[in-house]
C-alpha cells in the first residue's frame, strides 16, 4: 500500500506542476509576466498560492521550451524576441506551411479534412469570446494536426518548436480591441478551399495568415503591459 500511496502523491505533484505551467503560460500570453524581467519561484509562488517546489519545476519546463532561462541565484529571466527574431521564424513557417498545405489539400481525404472543422470554429469562438488561453491551444491544434497529415513528423516538431519560439506577449489589450478575430476566421477560410482541392488558393491563404500572424505579434509588442514589480497572477489554483 506505501506504494501506492506514493504513486498517488507523485500524481498529484505532477498535476499541481502541471497547473502552475498553465498558469505561467497565462500569465505570458497577458504580459503579465514581462519579457527581460527576473521572478523568482518564492516570489511567483507566493501569489500563486503553492509552494516554490512546483512552481520551479513548471519554470524549467518552460526553459526547456525557451521560453524562460534560469539566473543563478535570482530565478528565471523571461526571454526576449527581437523584431528579426520574429521575421526569421515567420520565414521558417511560411517555407513550410505553406508548401505543406498544398501537399495535403492533393493527398487528404475529405473525412481529414473535415476533422479540422471543429478545432477551427473552436478558434473563432475562443476569440469572440476573449478566451486568450483556448484560442492559442485551439490555432495550435489546428496547425500542427494538419501539418500532420502530410505524413513527417520531424515537420510537425520543428513548426511546434517554431510556435513555442515565437509566442504572442500581451495580447490582451489585441483580443479587448476584437483583433484577433479576423485571423481566427482565416482557419476557417482555409479549411474551405482546401476541401474545395484548391492547393494553390490554400496556399496563398496560408501565406496571408502567417502575415497577419506576424503583424499581431508587432501590435502585441507595442501594447502596454502590467506594472514590472506584480504579475498579477492571483491565487487561482
Amino acid at each position: 500500500m506505501g506504494d501506492l500511496k506514493q504513486h498517488s502523491l507523485i500524481k498529484a505533484q505532477e498535476r499541481l506542476r502541471d497547473q502552475v505551467g498553465h498558469a505561467l503560460r497565462a500569465a505570458l500570453i497577458a504580459g503579465e509576466l514581462r519579457p527581460g524581467s527576473v521572478y523568482s519561484a518564492p516570489g511567483l509562488a507566493a501569489e500563486l498560492g503553492v509552494s516554490a517546489t512546483p512552481v520551479r519545476e513548471a519554470m524549467l519546463d518552460l526553459a526547456r521550451e525557451g521560453l524562460v532561462e534560469p539566473v543563478r541565484n535570482k530565478g528565471f529571466r523571461i526571454t526576449e524576441v527581437s523584431e528579426r527574431d520574429l521575421d526569421q521564424y515567420t520565414e521558417l513557417r511560411t517555407m513550410i506551411e505553406v508548401p505543406t498545405v498544398a501537399k495535403v489539400t492533393r493527398i487528404a481525404t475529405r473525412e481529414q479534412l473535415e476533422e479540422l472543422r471543429p478545432i477551427a470554429e473552436e478558434i473563432v469562438t475562443s476569440a469572440r469570446e476573449h478566451n486568450l488561453i483556448g484560442y492559442l491551444e485551439a490555432d495550435r491544434r489546428f496547425h500542427l494536426t494538419l501539418l500532420g497529415l502530410a505524413g513527417n513528423d520531424r515537420l510537425v516538431e520543428t513548426v511546434g518548436d517554431l510556435r513555442k519560439r515565437s509566442r504572442l506577449y500581451g495580447l490582451t489589450g489585441l483580443d479587448e480591441a476584437g483583433k484577433l478575430v479576423t485571423s481566427a476566421e482565416e482557419h476557417v477560410e482555409l479549411l474551405d478551399l482546401m476541401l474545395a482541392g484548391d492547393a494553390e488558393g490554400a496556399e496563398e491563404c496560408m501565406r496571408r495568415h502567417l502575415g497577419h500572424v506576424r503583424s499581431l505579434w508587432a501590435e502585441a509588442r507595442d501594447e502596454p503591459v502590467g506594472r514590472p514589480t506584480s504579475t498579477g497572477l492571483g491565487s487561482g489554483l
